[in-house]
């Protein structure tokens, strides 16, 4: 089995480094989202973030990345719509991709994902995956890694080869979460995480700073990555879903003076996916 200290070796790090990605995920779903997720990355703890191109409000966050080109982002593939009222479909043309979509002509909601996995054309899939990808790079952006939204290439083992082949393909990383197919990547000679994603809708709202307080202070050697979801509080925002205190607190702490002092009094090193894609871009497999 790989040792959980191959990346640290891979990107350049002595065994003992511990090394944080502080990914802000859903840029372009909606205008307080794209604030919080610059604001973050400008002025917080966040290292980068992941676009959601279908997504009404993804036009924005384009621009928002071409005034701020240093900013490393990856594209957050989606191919769910998890929102009751507020809801997005493919970029390709519905009739060239029906599997993706439900009764309504908009992707599946994140219940129906096992539903939508057991019925989806891979083929059709693809088609939009790569679609999104090519939009970014139409729009003259330059991302650095691949992951998904609600973790959807994760899920299926043909998805993930899929999606595998894309990262390869386009010269990107590729965020992987399980640790099984964390070891399976290791396997092939590629920095990826040591650790099991962290996904902030995973932790309980009630005391949200004090756990990533005690996350960082304990936070192990290797690589990891938390999935943050930040938003301003608005009444757009909250119109959105009744998920947005879950939003409202991960954006407290990105930009808690706390959560900086932590980081620099444990000797975190907080990392973007550039170091790995030059990696996987150099690494044959």
């Amino acid at each position: 089995m790989p040792s959980t200290n191959q990346t640290n070796a891979l990107l350049g790090y002595p065994a003992d480094a511990r090394l944080l990605i502080i990914n802000t995920d859903d840029f372009g779903m909606s205008h307080s989202i794209n604030e919080a997720v610059i604001e973050t990355i400008r002025h917080g703890a966040a290292s980068s973030c992941t676009l959601m191109v279908p997504c009404p409000w993804a036009l924005h966050a384009m621009r928002l990345l071409r005034e701020n080109p240093d900013i490393s982002f990856g594209v957050h593939l989606t191919a769910v719509s998890e929102a009751i009222y507020y809801r997005w479909g493919p970029v390709t043309s519905k009739e060239k991709v029906p599997s993706l979509v439900d009764e309504a002509g908009y992707f599946y909601s994140e219940p129906r994902i096992p539903e939508f996995l057991a019925q989806v054309n891979l083929a059709e899939l693809e088609l939009e995956f790569r679609a999104q990808i090519e939009t970014v790079l139409a729009a003259g952006l330059k991302p650095t890694h691949i992951d998904s939204h609600c973790g959807i290439h994760t899920r299926d083992e043909a998805v993930f080869e899929m999606t595998f082949g894309l990262a390869r393909e386009y010269g990107l990383a590729m965020r992987v979460g399980p640790p099984p197919l964390i070891e399976k990547i290791k396997r092939q000679g590629l920095p990826v995480l040591d650790y099991e994603l962290l996904d902030s809708y995973e932790v309980e709202t009630g005391d949200k700073p004090g756990f990533y307080f005690r996350a960082l202070r304990q936070l192990p050697p290797g690589l990891s990555e938390w999935a943050i979801h930040p938003s301003l509080t608005t009444g757009e925002l909250k119109a959105i879903g009744n998920n947005w205190p879950v939003r409202q607190a991960d954006y407290q702490f990105l930009m808690s003076p706390e959560t900086q002092e932590i980081i620099k009094e444990e000797g975190i090193i907080i990392l973007n996916y550039k170091p790995l894609q030059a990696v996987w871009q150099t690494q044959v497999v």
